[in-house]
């Protein structure tokens, strides 16, 4: 089997519960994790209110990662948005943005970032997303996720893995309706408690979430509670350990 390590970390733009906007720290809370992808959510590239970096390139090039990023939100030059960093081979499948409500305009923009990284000749699909605040929204989100522009594509033939933070706790309908085709990587490695993942300091809901398709297998799956981890970020990251069967010969 092959192993492979993934995190899903909301990052909040870098600003720590400190009040300090550090991708450093949370380069640092990722490289402790010893992962060989991370799906960022809450990424800022080019704003104001964080010096005008580009968070993803500074945390992967801290990493020694090549990274993607989908801008889910423009506001002029700055943009705001999701990235996956890897240290293995990689390309970019796709980067788009999820449905919104057509009521309610306002709505921040979600979107959704798939790549395909290979590890010892087996790939793997890898779809990173951040889904919003109002439910009606989370579910056309999540059956659009399932639906043949992403996870139900002909071409994610290989196994793989949604992750992110979806803004929904398991008795939601969004997370039932995605928990219903793809299995939470949680059920699987067989833990049943402490996987809340926010707030950091005093984690009480589960919204960050990895589900897996068909035929993966969970070694296992934490949420990271170091105490850089509860500083860096209002969210605390979710590691999960998955085994592929390598390709046949």
């Amino acid at each position: 089997m092959i192993s492979v390590r993934l995190l899903s970390y909301n990052i909040r733009h870098c600003r720590g519960m400190d009040g300090r906007v550090s991708p450093e720290r949370v380069a640092e809370v990722i490289s402790a994790c010893e992962v060989d992808l991370v799906a960022l959510q809450e990424v800022d590239v080019g704003r104001g209110r964080t010096g005008g970096l580009d968070q993803a390139e500074t945390i992967a090039r801290r990493l020694g990662m090549d990274h993607h990023f989908q801008p889910a939100l423009h506001l002029g030059e700055e943009r705001y948005g999701d990235a996956i960093l890897t240290r293995l081979p990689s390309r970019l499948i796709q980067a788009g943005i999820l449905p919104g409500l057509a009521n309610r305009p306002g709505l921040e923009p979600r979107g959704a970032l798939w790549v395909e990284v290979t590890a010892n000749r087996q790939t793997l699909q890898v779809f990173n997303t951040h889904l919003g605040l109002s439910a009606r929204e989370r579910m056309g989100q999540a059956q659009a996720l399932l639906g043949p522009d992403w996870t139900g594509s002909p071409a994610c033939a290989s196994p793989f893995v949604l992750m992110g933070d979806f803004n929904a706790i398991p008795q939601s309908a969004a997370y039932r309706r995605l928990a219903a085709h793809l299995a939470d990587a949680r059920r699987i490695a067989g833990q049943r408690s402490g996987s809340a993942t926010f707030p950091s300091r005093w984690p009480l809901l589960r919204i960050d979430h990895v589900f897996v398709g068909p035929g993966m297998r969970v070694r296992r799956m934490e949420v990271v509670r170091t105490g850089l981890a509860r500083r860096a970020s209002d969210h605390l990251p979710l590691l999960v350990e998955l085994e592929i069967a390598p390709p046949s010969v």
